[in-house]
């Protein structure tokens, strides 16, 4: 049996401004709405990388992503797997995640290879392809919109209690959804595939 790991990361601001759906206001008939000046993300933030199965996430906070550090990170979410998912270690796990450079770096790729995790290989110019841009990461943006943090931990701990609300289905729908996309991709011969 094999099991499905994706990876993707995404910055976390300290602020994030609320989106035009959430700032929306019904004001009477004749009035005008009122003007709101124009807000941007803090230049605090900190860097979240979201390792993630159909049961689950594996946060890590960090700095910006290189080879090396990527493939830290591989040490340590195989140590993770092994403390929190014991059963997963007799499963071939199948590995996606989109092509970032430090992503396809000589060493991100040696410790796959060292860890025995199969590359599910991201298909050239399908940006729809990644699941955490598709699933994880637009609703965690609306949540975070409007917040403030003053530290690191702050958004961070505000970002684990976000996952740890969400249920095994949302995590088990975002995989399914990769592979509905995956086999529309293959069916297409590489065409772009939205839906």
């Amino acid at each position: 049996m094999r099991q499905f790991i994706s990876m993707d990361e995404t910055w976390i601001h300290h602020y994030t401004p609320e989106s035009k759906q959430q700032s929306k206001q019904w004001t009477e008939a004749g009035y005008s709405a009122p003007k709101k000046t124009r807000s941007v993300p803090s230049a605090g933030k900190v860097m979240a990388s979201v390792f993630w199965d159909a049961e689950g996430i594996y946060l890590e906070k960090g700095k910006t992503i290189t080879g090396e550090y990527y493939s830290n990170l591989f040490t340590r979410l195989d140590k993770k797997i092994c403390e929190k998912r014991p059963g997963l270690q007799k499963k071939k796990i199948i590995f996606y995640q989109d092509i970032a450079p430090a992503h396809k770096s000589v060493l991100a790729m040696g410790k796959l290879r060292d860890l025995y995790y199969e590359l599910l290989e991201h298909p050239p110019y399908s940006p729809d392809m990644t699941p955490c841009d598709f699933c994880l990461f637009p609703k965690l943006k609306l949540f975070l919109a409007g917040q403030r943090f003053s530290l690191n931990q702050e958004a961070i701990a505000a970002v684990e209690g976000y996952f740890a609300d969400l249920t095994k289905n949302h995590y088990r729908d975002g995989i399914m959804a990769l592979e509905h996309r995956w086999n529309k991709y293959i069916s297409l011969k590489g065409d772009y595939v939205e839906k």
